[in-house]
């Protein structure tokens, strides 16, 4: 039988073999092994390479072996995971929803969480926090990654450019700052204009512009290449609470605290529409995606499901008078959504369009079926007022933040 070892490898194991025989006293094997293998000036050296290499190897052989059977186990365990799913979920993830518990909580932020935000691509999730700072984790193990410095104030919103390529955030300290996500996330603009604290930030769907709103009454468009302001909306009678644009990037919805939501013109300036109808302090205003006129036309009876299919038809606000109101962006209140407990603090809706969701001060998150306007869940979601909440578009994960100082992490299924 022809041999798979090199000269020098049987030479090794060899010696390997008679270091053995010779620690362990079998002298008679040793002696007889010595002259077969014409090793007869070999004597045992704790020194050498080959001293007490048997058993080393040995005992790795052993731990390796128990490794691939604990592997193979795992690899039988999953494949029989994946035979035994139900395969009608694939079909049905228009009707997944957060469910508890939380699958990751993270903590770091020393002060309360003010937003949460997804990557648009990356498995990346930002949140910033009254602790004057951002932080950047890995939404899928749940790990912080980097702690971003430079606001000296309360980060008030954080936001992700269309592409991903950039993040921008705004603080009590009355700046804007943008950083840059592949260089290390390196700041790289500060914006200087507002006179008081800003409140919200993010990008128009074209990238190019970065909007703005601030306790100064006042929303800012900005050159997102060069940072210099390019237009300021006024028209709100107090601090604005929150701005967000349409689809189209043609129209701006801002939220304020003299408790109306106004909708811009942003080529014009103008204020196109005031939403009138809650008696508290507006905290957010959205506007209904595309995918959600479906359901909001059965909700409130219209049939004419034909007409065009433009962006920014209908507006959702939400209010520290507990409620949340549906509206046409002519102004007229379709549904009031009565259910929370305390102020509404965020809005979201379900990527399908069906559901909206809803975070609270009373420390839950809501889902409503936007086809019935009623609510179809609620979740215990922290200890304490729940501030913000998020829609992950690439992975089916909703993030919330607290006063409580964590981020939660709730799988939809």
């Amino acid at each position: 039988m022809t041999s798979i070892l090199s000269d020098r490898q049987k030479d090794e194991l060899h010696k390997a073999i008679l270091d053995y025989l010779s620690a362990s006293g079998f002298t008679e094997s040793f002696n007889s092994l010595k002259s077969e293998t014409h090793n007869e000036d070999f004597t045992s050296d704790p020194k050498q390479k080959y001293s007490g290499l048997l058993e080393k190897k040995w005992t790795s052989v052993i731990r390796l072996q128990k490794k691939i059977m604990e592997l193979e186990t795992k690899s039988a365990q999953m494949q029989e995971e994946i035979n035994n799913a139900p395969i009608r979920k694939q079909t049905s993830s228009v009707d997944w929803i957060p469910r508890p518990p939380e699958k990751q909580s993270m903590t770091g932020h020393r002060s309360p969480i003010t937003r949460v935000v997804f990557h648009p691509i990356y498995q990346i999730l930002a949140s910033s926090s009254e602790d004057t700072t951002i932080k950047i984790w890995d939404y899928e193990t749940g790990e912080f990654e980097r702690t971003l410095k430079g606001h000296t104030k309360a980060v008030q919103d954080v936001a992700f450019d269309p592409k991903g390529n950039f993040l921008v955030s705004c603080s009590a300290d009355l700046t804007i700052k943008v950083w840059d996500v592949n260089n290390d996330y390196k700041c790289v603009k500060t914006l200087y204009g507002h006179d008081h604290s800003v409140s919200s930030v993010d990008y128009l769907p074209s990238g190019d512009t970065i909007i703005s709103s601030s306790r100064d009454k006042t929303i800012k468009l900005w050159d997102a290449s060069s940072g210099y302001c390019i237009k300021t909306l006024s028209g709100h009678l107090d601090w604005v609470r929150s701005v967000s644009p349409s689809e189209d990037g043609k129209y701006l919805l801002t939220a304020s605290n003299d408790q109306t939501a106004r909708l811009w013109d942003i080529q014009s300036g103008e204020a196109k529409m005031e939403f009138r109808g809650h008696e508290h302090v507006l905290e957010c205003a959205i506007f209904a995606p595309i995918v959600s006129y479906p359901y909001i036309q059965e909700l409130i009876g219209d049939e004419n499901k034909s007409k065009d299919q433009l962006p920014g038809q209908y507006v959702i606000t939400g209010s520290r008078d507990k409620t949340i109101k549906l509206w046409t962006t002519n102004g007229q209140l379709l549904h009031t959504m009565v259910g929370h407990d305390n102020w509404i603090r965020g809005l979201v809706v379900h990527p399908s369009g069906k559901y909206l969701l809803s975070a609270s001060d009373d420390k839950t998150i809501k889902i409503w079926d936007l086809k019935t306007g009623r609510c179809t869940k609620t979740l215990d979601a922290h200890s304490h007022f729940v501030t913000c909440i998020a829609y992950c578009h690439t992975s089916p994960v909703v993030a919330t933040g607290s006063v409580d100082q964590t981020i939660k992490l709730w799988q939809c299924r």
